[in-house]
């Protein structure tokens, strides 16, 4: 097995690896500050965060701030797992 063997294909997309990352680092981030940091329209950062969502590696959490719906995303164990499995795999491949 090769060192690319490793890495996770699911991060082959920088703005899914954007995602891990800002979820990585905190605890619960809504949908437009992700947007925003990310500099993204929402349909291209919906369809990244479900397939994120949809492998596990992210959870969905819907509330009401006041009258307006807030939708945050929070990185699930197995995600931060994976995420730092890839980072591991990254690192040995550049050292």
């Amino acid at each position: 097995m090769s060192i690319i063997d490793n890495l996770n294909k699911t991060f082959n997309s920088h703005i899914r690896l954007g995602i891990m990352s800002i979820l990585s680092v905190n605890d619960s981030v809504d949908f437009r500050s992700m947007k925003d940091m990310l500099e993204l329209t929402d349909g291209n950062l919906a369809s990244h965060l479900r397939t994120l969502e949809e492998i596990g590696y992210i959870v969905t959490n819907k509330k009401f701030i006041g009258r307006k719906p807030n939708t945050s995303y929070t990185i699930t164990d197995e995600g931060r797992s994976a995420f730092k499995a890839h980072l591991n795999a990254l690192e040995k491949l550049i050292g």
